[in-house]
């Protein structure tokens, strides 16, 4: 009866077939099951002998696959199937001619054993016993050799204390209180002397590692040593030191889940991370969207360990920050851009829920991915919006980073000449400008300064309306006008928290 083509990695039979191969030649040389199958592989296996004399191996192995015999749509299972003698398994071993040329030459091995001696049979040549010069029988069997190492292991550990005394412990807590984390806990007695030998190694081992990275130039010495991050799909460059802890400041690459913002050391770590975590978008409540970008307000009371985080990694682009802990006075609020893998983290902002000077921005952030695309103009437009909802007026902390004072100087200019050129007043007032679109009157006099827009004549200080700067934000506005990236105040539902 004719056998159905076995699906890659299962078997009827529960054995795992752990390296099984998609070559059909493997597969179907292992076993004969019906009569017509029988008949296709003599006929082949005729054709094959009879060409061999007057044909090269490979012509051979082609013409040996030409002929494929019909397969039955019915399953069948293993217990239904006939005994048949099993056919001895053709290997193609490639071989390499003194001119260079390769050619390829069949070898005979039964599927039978596997190189594991966990499974009765194998499907490729890395599990055949013979291949590797072993039977069936001695991979299921240790050897003595084996049999011998498990008995000294056993008896070495055997050799470990029942227990601690009091006078050990007694030693173990003054050594912990009197080196703290600056030495490793003593670890006598803890475990027996063969796997604290195995630890010791390991350690000499790992550190050899590190020295042969510092060597090659991957690692550098000295407090800045996180030189690239792997976040989500980008692999980014750091720009100054964070304060991470030790155990990962000193590694040349962190990888970091780009939801949770947890940190992990290894590519391998991560994979399993990102299997595991349940986020796909920042905590706390969304209080804004419109089409693909959304911003979300987090408590740092409520989501510590996310906004620390969020800061260690601001830190890794921020020359002047210096908050990376103390979390719980501060909201942030985080812009995202969202697709069918989850919320991806653009930048954010945060601000203090109960400022003394009006602050509305304390820290600020676009992440380097997505810097010179209009989200940082986007976030402090936000900082704004929430400004004249709670009906004051803001300026961001101070002192600001380069690039921060970039941004904001930029904005403020867009925000004045904007109220310009809908200004059809004679007499204009910076507290009036000031009030309309929440801006501190500092702040507002220094841009008008810096645009030789403020004249001080006659006893008087003078507001001057140049309309040649006006006209060119006004052609750059018209060429941004199919452009998404402006704060829709519509979209926002907020309500100020209490105590602000």
């Amino acid at each position: 009866m004719p056998r159905r083509k076995r699906n890659a990695g299962s078997s009827s039979d529960g054995t795992e077939d752990s390296d099984f191969s998609t070559d059909l030649e493997h597969t179907d040389s292992s076993e004969s099951d019906g009569t017509s199958r029988r008949s296709a592989v003599t006929r082949s296996s005729a054709r094959l002998s009879q060409s061999s004399q007057d044909s090269s191996p490979v012509r051979n192995l082609q013409s040996f696959g030409t002929e494929e015999p019909a397969y039955s749509t019915r399953r069948v299972t293993r217990s239904q199937q006939q005994p048949t003698p099993v056919t001895p398994k053709k290997y193609p071993l490639r071989q390499t001619r003194s001119s260079g040329s390769e050619t390829e030459q069949v070898v005979d091995f039964s599927d039978r054993g596997h190189l594991t001696g966990k499974h009765e049979r194998h499907f490729s040549i890395s599990g055949c016993p013979l291949y590797h010069n072993l039977s069936a029988d001695e991979c299921k069997a240790p050897t003595e050799r084996q049999l011998r190492y498990k008995e000294k292991v056993a008896e070495l550990r055997k050799k470990r204390n029942s227990g601690l005394s009091k006078e050990q412990k007694e030693k173990y807590m003054e050594h912990r209180q009197t080196y703290g984390n600056t030495r490793e806990p003593l670890l006598e007695n803890l475990t027996s002397e063969y796997d604290l030998d195995l630890f010791r190694r390991a350690q000499a081992r790992a550190s050899e590692d590190l020295e042969k990275l510092r060597l090659q130039g991957q690692i550098t010495e000295g407090s800045n040593m996180i030189k690239t991050i792997a976040f989500g799909r980008y692999e980014l460059d750091t720009w100054y030191h964070s304060p991470y802890p030790e155990e990962y400041a000193r590694l040349g690459r962190l990888y970091m889940c780009e939801f949770c913002l947890k940190y992990m050391k290894s590519q391998t770590i991560l994979r399993r991370h990102m299997a595991k975590c349940v986020w796909k978008h920042p905590p706390g409540d969304e209080i804004y969207r419109k089409g693909s970008i959304s911003v979300f307000e987090v408590d740092g009371k409520k989501n510590k360990i996310y906004c620390q985080n969020l800061c260690l990694l601001a830190k890794l682009f921020l020359d002047h920050k210096t908050l990376y802990y103390d979390v719980e006075p501060f909201l942030f609020y985080v812009m995202t851009e969202a697709d069918n893998t989850g919320c991806h983290l653009i930048g954010y902002f945060s601000k203090e829920k109960n400022s003394f000077l009006n602050y509305n921005v304390s820290c600020i952030l676009t992440m380097p991915q997505y810097m010179r695309q209009g989200y940082g103009k986007m976030l402090i437009d936000f900082s704004y919006l929430l400004s004249k909802v709670e009906e004051k007026v803001g300026s961001p902390e101070r002192p600001l980073s380069d690039l921060g004072l970039i941004s904001y100087r930029s904005y403020w200019k867009e925000v004045l000449l904007r109220y310009l050129h809908n200004f059809q007043g004679k007499e204009i007032s910076i507290k009036e400008i000031s009030q309309e679109t929440a801006v501190n009157p500092v702040d507002i006099v220094s841009t008008l300064q810096a645009l030789q827009m403020l004249k001080y004549w006659k006893g008087k200080h003078l507001v001057l309306k140049r309309q040649d700067l006006i006209d060119e934000w006004i052609a750059k506005e018209a060429k941004r006008s199919n452009s998404n990236k402006t704060m829709d105040p519509s979209c926002l539902k907020w309500t100020p928290p209490k105590g602000t």
